[in-house]
């Protein structure tokens, strides 16, 4: 169970990327920081607002007491005394785990880590198989691209991330495998150890409409996974759907209202006038939904009259930068 612990804690530590204050763990996973050694590091964090030593529900600004003490003030508990130990932080040491990981999955020494940068590394190669180590799914499913950076002729890639919050089905089709890291892998020994391979169910599996094929989209264009917007899948209208499907096509590359609207074939002026959330709807989660979807998902430069979508860049071979674009508006 301590082990289990440990595993558990360091999954939370890598998904989160930021350093934890001692204060917050449950006592299970204090007991479990005592197995993890090396794998944690102390650091420093902002000392001028602790969480409250007595209650530790409310973070509350820290003062000198006049005496070469220091106080905090919770709402709840009033002055608290705030000791040295109370603002102790840690953090994963991800070097550590990156090797660990290396070493669990056999990738050969001689082929080293590589940044690809927004918390996605590229391992090496397991049997031919490109390995990618990523903080957050969603950043894979939102750029292709990473995955055709690192794709080889005839070998197969794996993805490992932590499971996020809610996933429907498999968010990758042929030739790409997802481990999700709490469940594929453990400590044990001070090491990271890979599974086995679960074993296939004998009931055949039923495809999701929702699975991610094309970005954060379904094949048809009818769904879009976007857990900052939404924890489930978001669904469109055939004419949301046609739109999405239409700007998709131009591969990120930023394109009129009379080029796009035909493409879809509907006759509505502007790609935005689909997703206008009509009097009757308002307050209605799904009708809301779809709107800030259009507002995430598509770029519109309101003097030219021009509109893209950066996540369908991934479409063509080589990555695009992003960086200088526009901001996202409605119109």
């Amino acid at each position: 169970m301590a082990a289990h612990d440990a595993w558990a804690l360091v999954c939370r530590l890598f998904a989160g990327g930021t350093p934890v204050l001692r204060a917050t763990l449950s006592l299970h996973e204090a007991a479990a920081l005592t197995l993890l050694g090396k794998a944690v590091k102390p650091t420093v964090v902002d000392q001028s607002f602790v969480l409250c030593p007595h209650c530790q529900q409310h973070r509350a600004q820290v003062w000198g007491d006049g005496r070469g003490g220091r106080m905090c003030r919770c709402p709840d508990c009033g002055p608290v005394a705030v000791e040295a130990n109370d603002g102790a932080a840690f953090a994963l040491d991800e070097d550590w785990l990156r090797q660990k990981m290396r070493l669990a999955l056999g990738i050969e020494s001689r082929d080293g880590v590589d940044d690809l940068g927004g918390g996605v590394w590229r391992l090496g190669d397991a049997r031919r198989s490109p390995v990618l180590l990523a903080r957050d799914l969603t950043r894979v499913l939102h750029e292709p691209a990473l995955l055709d950076r690192v794709r080889v002729a005839g070998g197969d890639i794996r993805v490992i991330t932590p499971r996020p919050s809610a996933t429907r089905g498999s968010p990758f089709g042929t030739g790409i495998e997802w481990l999700v890291l709490e469940e594929r892998f453990t400590f044990y020994g001070g090491s990271i150890t890979l599974l086995g391979t679960p074993a296939p169910s004998m009931t055949p599996a039923v495809a999701d409409p929702a699975t991610p094929v094309n970005g954060p989209f379904s094949a048809d264009f009818k769904w879009a996974t976007l857990p900052d917007i939404s924890s489930a899948p978001i669904q469109f209208t055939d004419g949301q759907a046609k739109v999405f499907e239409s700007l998709w096509s131009f591969k990120g590359e930023a394109t009129t209202a009379d080029r796009i609207m035909p493409r879809a074939g509907l006759d509505s002026a502007k790609p935005s006038d689909l997703f206008k959330i009509k009097a009757k709807d308002k307050g209605k989660p799904e009708p809301a939904a779809q709107h800030a979807a259009y507002g995430a998902l598509v770029v519109t430069q309101k003097r030219a009259g021009m509109y893209s979508m950066p996540c369908a860049a991934g479409a063509s071979a080589s990555l695009r930068q992003t960086s200088g674009k526009e901001g996202t508006f409605m119109t």
